[in-house]
C-alpha cells in the first residue's frame, strides 16, 4: 500500500518504474521524476479469445492525490461491475463536458434567435436581442447553459426590477425561458430554470384607466355630444393643421396613440379605391412576443370616407416623407403623443380626456348602439357586433389561434361600423382641408401655440 511519504520520496531513475497500491492501482515514476497514476484492468476479448488487457490513466501526482486516485479506481471498478469499459466511459464523459462548455447560454440563445427572427419584424427582433445582450449575456453568456440555475437568473432579473423596469424584467424572463425550452428540445439541457421565476418577480403594475370625456355620462346621446364637444373645442384652437389631422384620425380610427404616431405612408392601401385600409404591422401593435411576431398579425383598420379625406389633406403636408405624422423638429422621428395631449389640455380637458380616451369613447358608444339595435330587433342579450368592435380595437383575444384567424375577418361589417362612427363623430364638421393655411399661433401674450 502506498503512502504520501513513499510517493514524495520517489525519485526518477534511469528507467520508468512502478509503485503499486491496491486494486491494480499504481504510480508510474518517469526518469524525469514525473509521477502518474495508472490502473490496469481486463475488458473484453482479444483476437485469440483471451481477456484484453487495458490501462486507465487518472492524472499526475500531486494534482491528483492518493485519496483521489483511489476514488477514481473504485469508480472504474464499479463501471466494470456494470459491464462497462471505464476507458470508453471516460471518453464519452470528456466529450459531454466539452459539448457542455461549447453550449454556452449565449451560443444557444443565438441558435434560438436565428430560428425565430425569420418570423419576426426586424424592429422586434432587434429589441429581443438587445434585451438579452444588455441584461443577460454579461452575467451568464459565457457559462454552459446546463450550469445556470434559477438563483442566478433571479439575481439578473431582480437587478432589472431594481431600476424600475418591472415589465422589462418579465419580458426578459420569457425570452430566457424560451432559450431553455429550445435547448431542451435540442437535447442540450434537461430543465428550464426560468419557467417559474415569474412568480418570484414583482407583479406587473396595474394599468390605470385613462380618463375619457364620456366617464360618468350615462345616456348615449350625452356621450356622443361629449366626444363631439372635445373634437369641436380642439379644432377651434389655433394649432398646426397636421396636429388637428392627427387628432381627427385618432378619433376616427380609435387606434392607440403610439400606433398613430408611428404611422407610415406605406401602411395605407387603396386610398383611391372602394376599400381603403390602414395595415398596422404586428410589430408595432401592443401585445406579447407571440402577438408581435405573428406572420399574419397585422392590425387591419378600415377607413371611413372622413378618414380618407384626412389622409388626402395629410398627403399635401407629409406625403413626400416616410412618416405620416413626423416630429416638427426631426422629420425622421414620429410626433410625440404629448403633442395631442397638450392640445387637449389647452382646449380645457386636463385630466378629463386624454388621447387614449377616444378608444374608450368608440368602444362604449358603438357597443351601446349595437346592443340597443339588437334588442330593438327582438333579440336577447348582447349584440354579436361586440366581438367585431373588439377586433377593431385590436384587443388580444384569449384564444390566440382564433384571434389570428379573425384579424382579417368580418371586414364588411367593420367597414360599416367605422363609417357609422365617423358619421356620428363628425356630422356637420368642416372639411379637413379648411384647416390648411389657418393661423398656427396667438400673439406673444396669448395662449401659445399647438
Amino acid at each position: 500500500m502506498l503512502t504520501d511519504a513513499k510517493i514524495k520520496a520517489a525519485k526518477g531513475e534511469e528507467k520508468p518504474y512502478r509503485l503499486t497500491d491496491s486494486g491494480r492501482l499504481y504510480l508510474q515514476v518517469s526518469p524525469n521524476g514525473g509521477r502518474h497514476w495508472r490502473m490496469n484492468y481486463a475488458y473484453g476479448k482479444n483476437a485469440a479469445g483471451k481477456p484484453m488487457q487495458k490501462t486507465l490513466s487518472f492524472g499526475s501526482y500531486p494534482a491528483v492525490t492518493l485519496l483521489a486516485a483511489r476514488k477514481r479506481r473504485d469508480e472504474a471498478k464499479a463501471l466494470l461491475a456494470e459491464g462497462k469499459d471505464p476507458s470508453v466511459e471516460k471518453r464519452v464523459s470528456a466529450k459531454a463536458i466539452a459539448a457542455a462548455n461549447g453550449n454556452t447560454f449565449q451560443a444557444v440563445a443565438k441558435a434560438w434567435f436565428d430560428k425565430k427572427k425569420a418570423t419576426w419584424a426586424k424592429r422586434h427582433a432587434d429589441k429581443v436581442w438587445q434585451s438579452l445582450d444588455e441584461n443577460v449575456f454579461p452575467q451568464v453568456g459565457d457559462l454552459p447553459i446546463t450550469s445556470i440555475k434559477a438563483p442566478k437568473l433571479l439575481e439578473i432579473l431582480t437587478a432589472v426590477e431594481d431600476r424600475g423596469a418591472i415589465e422589462t424584467a418579465h419580458r426578459i424572463r420569457q425570452r430566457v425561458s424560451a432559450v431553455f425550452v429550445y435547448a431542451i428540445a435540442a437535447g442540450i439541457a434537461d430543465a428550464d430554470p426560468a419557467a417559474s421565476l415569474g412568480k418570484a418577480l414583482r407583479p406587473k403594475p396595474r394599468t390605470i384607466p385613462q380618463p375619457s370625456i364620456i366617464d360618468g355620462v350615462r345616456d348615449l346621446k350625452g356621450r356622443i355630444d361629449a366626444i363631439r364637444g372635445v373634437m369641436t373645442a380642439c379644432e377651434d384652437l389655433r394649432s398646426r393643421a397636421g396636429t388637428k389631422m392627427a387628432l381627427r384620425l385618432l378619433a376616427l380610427t380609435a387606434v392607440r396613440p403610439g400606433e398613430l404616431g408611428g404611422a407610415r405612408w406605406v401602411e395605407f392601401e387603396g386610398l383611391e379605391g372602394k376599400e381603403p385600409l390602414w395595415r398596422i404591422p404586428a410589430a408595432r401593435m401592443k401585445g406579447d412576443e407571440d402577438r408581435k411576431a405573428e406572420a399574419d398579425g397585422d392590425h387591419l383598420v378600415p377607413l371611413s370616407r372622413q378618414a380618407v379625406a384626412v389622409m388626402n389633406v395629410l398627403r399635401r403636408l407629409t406625403g413626400d416623407l416616410d412618416l405620416v405624422f413626423p416630429s416638427e423638429r426631426h422629420l425622421h422621428r414620429p410626433i410625440s403623443e404629448n403633442t395631442i395631449r397638450q392640445m387637449l389640455i389647452r382646449a380645457g380637458f386636463y385630466q378629463r380626456h386624454v388621447p387614449h380616451g377616444f378608444r374608450a369613447a368608440f368602444s362604449t358608444i358603438m357597443n351601446e348602439r349595437a346592443d340597443r339595435e339588437w334588442r330593438e330587433s327582438g333579440h336577447q342579450g348582447s349584440s354579436p357586433d361586440r366581438a367585431i368592435i373588439d377586433l377593431m380595437l385590436a384587443h388580444v383575444p384569449g384564444n390566440k389561434v382564433e384571434g389570428a384567424y379573425n384579424r382579417a375577418a368580418y371586414m364588411p361589417r367593420r367597414r360599416e361600423l367605422a363609417q357609422e362612427w365617423a358619421d356620428l363623430l363628425l356630422d356637420g364638421f368642416c372639411d379637413p382641408a379648411d384647416h390648411l393655411g389657418q393661423p398656427m399661433r396667438w400673439a406673444a401674450t396669448g395662449t401659445g401655440r399647438g
